[in-house]
């Protein structure tokens, strides 16, 4: 499942988005950018346009304020969130007992796409796919329903069966932007990935139907 990320500040400009996809052809992220500045009503667009929400704020603190969050987040109508699965297993246990009431899935940020083996050597003194690994231990014992990894760590998701995957770091080509760790949608997909998200690309393309119909068309 194709998943596109939506990162603006100004409303009818990510509504000019969503009037430009096909939400039974992909689902839409919405991030920290878009909701911390428009808030409930880009989520509520989206929503009456059909399409499944992905609300990507990759919650990170103690147990008790993660679980009040996802309370306070669990009437909204999305299908998936994010915590960081650095938070600790009992952080993403409490996460889970706020998404109870809902059908709400929750997913734990491994380590972030922009890291290098550089970055992650410097903050955790091991690398990327090493800190993968060690979180992937954590999001299972957990239980929680999936992890956000780079394409490069899906093969280390693929042994986890109770674990759905979401890949970021999708690009068409090579660019020179912030994502260290990419791969095109197909090389993601074959490597079994579940959601691959996809946003400059498409959002920023001149023509967001013909790039997503793109982007389609390589997956067969």
């Amino acid at each position: 499942m194709i998943i596109v990320a939506i990162d603006e500040t100004d409303f009818n400009i990510a509504l000019n988005i969503l009037d430009n996809l096909d939400s039974q052809k992909c689902m839409v992220k919405i991030g920290s950018v878009s909701f911390n500045s428009i808030g409930h009503k880009i989520i509520a667009s989206a929503a009456e346009k059909g399409f499944e929400i992905f609300l990507d704020l990759k919650l990170h603190d103690i147990p008790n304020t993660v679980k009040k969050s996802i309370e306070g987040l669990s009437s909204l109508p999305i299908k998936i969130l994010t915590i960081h699965t650095s938070g600790g297993k009992n952080m993403m246990e409490a996460a889970t007992e706020g998404a109870a009431s809902s059908a709400i899935k929750v997913f734990g940020v491994t380590a972030l796409t922009s890291l290098s083996d550089f970055d992650t050597n410097e903050i955790y003194r091991r690398s990327a796919s090493e800190q993968v690994n060690v979180m992937l231990d954590l999001a299972e014992s957990a239980s929680i329903d999936g992890v956000v990894c780079s394409p490069h760590e899906l093969e280390l998701v693929s042994k986890r069966e109770s674990l759905l995957s979401i890949t970021p770091g999708i690009r068409l080509e090579k660019s020179n932007d912030d994502q260290k760790r990419v791969m095109t949608p197909k090389q993601a997909i074959e490597l079994g990935a579940d959601y691959i998200v996809i946003g400059r690309p498409i959002t920023k393309s001149k023509n967001i139907k013909e790039s997503l119909a793109r982007i389609i068309e390589s997956l067969k």
